[in-house]
């Protein structure tokens, strides 16, 4: 049965808009709420010097005999926020509980501070790279502290990360490094523009077999740089779509208005973890 959606007209102006919450993003009348676990990595040997923060979300339907699906969160906190811009654990809670997810463990982790350093910051050493840093050190570092603790699975198919702007990179290039780990992506407004030696996508998809990943794209109409002949994060974006699609990969881009702003893509989640799941629901 095909779907029918109500007519909305469309704001004349594209970069001052903000869009609304849904109902998922706010925790349902009998919905237990999840656990929630912090846990730091202060010794890590992909990225020495550096501190952060994690936090393990629990469903309150989380059964410790059933291997659960994982989804990883960068920009942890950030995403995880109950009165922030995604709501990603009131949101989780939500799905879960009415079956439209699998019961999952998320893992929302901090970029990485380097620790007596005038600026601190590591984020975008560790998100912009083309490399198999991140998800090397999400695999050695941070999943088995989870692993020890909950009972998760290995299988690829049940395993996705999320990110938006440079973590929307970090997201792309952990599945595309090692797709037998992770084949569910959410990539919002990626900064693909901004990769060291520019945004390499494009041509590996056009030139590499397909890779077994379900994507998720969102981009805005106002994103960064949008009518600029260079760094154009629009442009980055539909490029990066145009090649998923010409490679006949399972992907989806939801285009909207405004800038470089999380709030179209804090909406979607809902939408968004809804899509990468079909089919996964028990």
């Amino acid at each position: 049965m095909a779907a029918v959606i109500p007519y909305q007209q469309l704001p004349v102006q594209q970069d001052d808009v903000t869009y609304m919450f849904g109902p998922d993003s706010s925790l349902f009348p009998g919905v237990n709420p999840g656990e929630l676990i912090e846990f730091a990595v202060d010794d890590s040997v992909i990225y020495p010097g550096t501190s952060r923060r994690c936090w393990i979300h629990v469903p309150h339907t989380y059964d410790s005999s059933i291997p659960a699906a994982v989804m990883i969160f960068n920009d942890g906190w950030w995403y995880l926020d109950p009165e922030g811009d995604v709501r990603a654990g009131v949101v989780l809670d939500n799905l879960i509980h009415k079956g439209e997810m699998p019961p999952t463990i998320s893992v929302f982790v901090d970029p990485g501070l380097l620790r007596h350093a005038t600026n601190p910051k590591n984020r975008n050493a560790e998100y912009d790279a083309f490399d198999d840093r991140y998800v090397t050190f999400l695999l050695t570092e941070v999943l088995p502290i989870v692993a020890e603790r909950y009972n998760i699975t290995h299988d690829p198919a049940m395993r996705g990360i999320c990110g938006g702007s440079s973590g929307g990179n970090a997201a792309f290039t952990a599945a595309w490094q090692r797709p037998d780990e992770f084949t569910r992506v959410i990539a919002y407004l990626s900064s693909f523009s901004q990769m060291p030696g520019g945004n390499p996508y494009p041509a590996l998809l056009a030139s590499e077999p397909p890779k077994p990943l379900r994507i998720f794209m969102q981009a805005g109409h106002r994103d960064d740089g949008w009518n600029q002949p260079e760094m154009n994060w629009l442009a980055e974006n539909l490029e990066v779509a145009a090649a998923l699609a010409k490679a006949s990969y399972d992907f989806r881009l939801v285009l909207g208005d405004g800038g470089h702003s999380p709030n179209h893509g804090g909406v979607l989640l809902p939408d968004a973890l809804r899509w990468i799941w079909r089919g996964s629901a028990s």
